[in-house]
């Protein structure tokens, strides 16, 4: 249990420090934001379906081995293929994120990546949410609320 809680914390803390990746257009409210990228992630999934595909890797031969004891009796373990691992892709995920970034581009909104705050900002900033996108310049920074919402700041 100490380890699942431990692991926790670090994703936690390392979603923190990572980049807030959004659609933005200066001025939109927060809240018509995530409701127009759940639209157009809708109309993207209708217009590109999810198409699953089950694949296996390749193949690994590990070849044969000699094993001796301190009594100097060995004995040969015979080489054998492990199979390749069994994952799944969605040939069909770049051109539903084509069309989801195009649904928002047809509203105004363009992506941005939005770089965490040093912490000494993010301690000194009195703790709320942005309720509107402010404009941006290369000083804005992004500090993470642990209720899931963001803070954007812009220094100087």
């Amino acid at each position: 249990m100490k380890h699942v809680t431990m692991t926790a914390a670090v994703l936690i803390g390392l979603g923190a420090c990572a980049p807030l990746n959004t659609y933005y257009k200066p001025g939109a409210d927060v809240a018509s934001v995530q409701r127009q990228t759940t639209a157009c992630e809708v109309e993207a999934l209708a217009k590109v379906p999810a198409s699953t595909q089950i694949r296996r890797g390749p193949p690994r031969f590990v070849p044969p081995h000699t094993l001796c004891n301190s009594a100097g009796h060995c004995r040969v373990i015979p080489g054998f293929y492990e199979p390749g691992a069994i994952y799944t892709v969605d040939p069909n995920l770049d051109l539903r994120n084509r069309v989801e970034a195009q649904c928002m581009a047809d509203q105004g909104f363009v992506p941005v990546s939005i770089p965490a705050c040093p912490a000494s900002i993010a301690q000194a900033a009195p703790k709320q949410a942005t309720t509107t996108l402010p404009p941006l310049n290369e000083k804005s920074c992004v500090i993470r609320n642990d209720d899931g919402s963001f803070q954007i700041v812009t220094q100087g």
